[in-house]
């Protein structure tokens, strides 16, 4: 993993591989996701190219929102 990748990036990308890897995501987990993408005040293109890639994945149902 690259050096300057800050720790909110890597606490992302934790967060949405989990969610790729069960399909599926919570409205809790989502709302964390943004959460630790915003805690900085900045997105940075790392969080950008994450948060993009977990959208389009929502919407091609390969990750689904469960209750």
């Amino acid at each position: 993993m690259p050096h300057n990748l800050s720790d909110s990036s890597i606490r992302l990308r934790e967060m949405i591989e989990k969610a790729i890897e069960d399909h599926k995501i919570t409205r809790d987990e989502y709302d964390k996701i943004l959460n630790i993408a915003t805690e900085d005040g900045f997105i940075d293109a790392h969080e950008q190219a994450l948060l993009s890639e977990l959208q389009q994945m929502i919407e091609d149902k390969v990750v689904r929102f469960v209750i």
